[in-house]
Formats: C-alpha cells, structure tokens, sequence
C-alpha cells in the first residue's frame, strides 16, 4: 500500500455522525482523478447542509521528488527549501489554493484548486453544498455571488478587525468562521514536519487529513476505519 502519513495526534475541531468518509478522495482541481487519488465516477459526492463555513488556504507546494516536470518547465531543480511568495497564490506559481467547506458539528470537504476565482469554485459549491444552506465566510469577493448561486450568505469582515459577529441578538455570536480557522491552523500544523510537499502529493495529504477529522477517531479504531476504508468494494 505504500508509506501511510502519520496523524500527529491532533484533535478534531467538530462532532460527526457519517458512515461513509473514505480515505483517498482527495480533490483537486485542475489535475485528473488519478493524481488526486479519487474516482469520481464510483464515490459519491459529500453533501452538507445548515451552517457551513467557506475559507480558503494557500500552501507551498512545489514538484519536490518529480524532477520530469521540473525539466518540463525548464528550469533548474532547487537546491534550498521553495519559499511562497506572501498573499494569495495559484498552482502555477507553486502556492495552491485549497478551498475548505465545513458543516458546523458536521464534515469537512477540501478541494486544492488551481485558482481563487469564482467560476473554479462555482461547481464545486453547488456539488458540496445543498441549495439554500446558510454560508459563512470573510469579505473575499470570490464569495459575493453566493446568494445569486442559490445559497443564503452571511460575511464577517476581517480586514475591519471583525471576527465575530452576533446578528440575532441571542449573546451567540452565529457569525463568523472560526471553525475552519481553526481546522487551517491543525492542518498546518501536521503538514510543518514533512518539510516540503509536492503539488502531486498534496491532494493525497488533503484526503488523509479530512478522512481523519470526518471519522472522529484515533488509535487503533482509526486503523480500523482506514482498512475498512481501503479495502471497500
């Protein structure tokens, strides 16, 4: 089966009750299904549903270990760790979106993308996420045609010092997407100690980490799970 990325014990951010998480369907725009390690035809699409937070991260990602596309692009192999340029990137320039949708006390589903633009994630909402559910996100204009999609939209505006924000005046502050926030920091976190990874890989390490988190368990029922998982029909 291969060398299976080692979960650094970190502990989920949400509750879940899905049945079917399967590891290796890691998505990724912009690469066919092989690379991204899922068959489309065969899995079915997760659907959330209710309050979902909508963010996006953007990860280092280079073609470490795949020396056949850098001579493709014709330039020399690195010789000192790939350093991302600051703000927001694209695949091309080696800093790939990853796209995060969260079900509050419910799943995550990550898409890397090969861009932030609103006709990428378009498809990618609508197949995610059922019609009508309230979503969650900052100011980011990628996100400003969601009621247009069909989806209610609420925004928190982060470049005002706004993090969270109560609307119903119930003491809750409802507003706000904290939660895939949070989900981004352990992801970071767990992707630190592998000290590189190549675009190729990334979808792979995606689906790993989302199946963990989705699954809710650790250990030796973790393993379990994952067998289950792989040795599915």
């Amino acid at each position: 089966m291969g060398t299976v990325p080692v979960f650094h014990g970190v502990e989920s951010v949400q509750s879940a009750n899905r049945s079917g998480a399967g590891f290796g369907q890691g998505r990724c725009t912009g690469y066919d299904d092989a690379v991204a390690g899922r068959d489309r035809s065969q899995k079915k699409p997760v659907q959330l549903s209710g309050e979902i937070e909508c963010d996006e991260v953007y990860i280092v990602a280079g073609h470490k270990g795949h020396p056949e596309v850098v001579a493709k692009l014709g330039r020399p192999g690195r010789r000192r760790r790939l350093k991302g340029k600051r703000g927001r990137g694209t695949l091309e320039g080696e800093k790939p979106p990853v796209l995060g949708m969260i079900q509050r006390s419910g799943e995550v589903v990550l898409y890397m993308l090969a861009n932030v633009q609103q006709k990428t994630i378009q498809p990618i909402l609508k197949q995610t996420i059922q019609m009508g559910s309230l979503i969650f996100t900052d100011e980011y204009d990628i996100y400003a045609r969601l009621e247009y999609w069909g989806f209610r939209h609420k925004t928190v505006n982060h470049a005002a010092g706004e993090y969270a924000r109560d609307d119903d005046g119930d003491g809750f502050h409802e507003v706000h997407v904290n939660t895939l926030e949070g989900f981004w920091s352990l992801l970071r976190s767990w992707l630190r100690p592998h000290r590189g990874i190549s675009q190729e890989q990334l979808p792979l390490y995606l689906a790993f980490f989302e199946f963990v988190h989705n699954m809710r368990r650790r250990g030796k029922a973790l393993l379990e799970a994952l067998l289950v998982s792989l040795l599915a029909p």
